[in-house]
């Protein structure tokens, strides 16, 4: 018994409660382990282009290091990448191709919100091409942190897993035909 115990320890996933950044980042790895678990591929293709921009921003803050051009000189460019930022990304967690044999063409995009100060997570799952006509509507849940964790900081991934992919089911549901 004492060994079933110590090995549940070892897994558990643990977090300091009063860490909200901490909290929103095992929440948010987790549903990128359920989303792929339900046969999703990430779509890493935005992180590959967030990484080119970031050492084209390094590689040109290295010249604006030793360059005789201030900050308003260059505004323009930072503007526009945190623009793309903005835009595109927004809270997303993952982008996700379409799984293999679905009917569908288009993934999903995967995002969440914590607000600083507040227990309640919010979980929304769209299209990743929300013009498309094969896109599903928007779903999301808000619920409180404390539900999945225990007092010591524990996720109850049981209880996540469940929300989570009831979530998935609800996007996944053909539409209801009024009559």
């Amino acid at each position: 018994m004492q060994e079933k115990k110590a090995e549940t320890t070892k897994n558990a996933k643990k977090v300091n409660l009063l860490d909200h950044n901490s909290l929103k980042h095992m929440l948010d790895e987790s549903v990128s382990e359920i989303v792929t678990s339900r046969g999703y591929v990430e779509d890493v293709r935005m992180s590959n282009v967030k990484l080119f921009l970031g050492t084209v921003i390094i590689v040109i803050a290295l010249f604006a290091q030793f360059y005789n051009k201030k900050f308003p000189g260059n505004r323009d460019f930072l503007l526009g990448c945190i623009l793309i930022s903005y835009t595109k990304e927004k809270n997303a967690i993952m982008f996700t191709y379409p799984p293999a044999g679905s009917v569908t063409s288009t993934g999903l995009v995967v995002s969440s919100k914590l607000p600083r100060f507040s227990d309640l997570y919010t979980l929304n799952i769209g299209s990743a091409d929300p013009k498309s006509i094969s896109a599903g509507k928007p779903v999301e849940f808000t619920r409180s942190v404390t539900q999945w964790f225990t007092k010591d900081g524990v996720l109850v991934e049981g209880l996540f897993w469940k929300d989570v992919e009831a979530l998935i089911d609800d996007y996944a549901a053909e539409p209801k035909k009024k009559k």
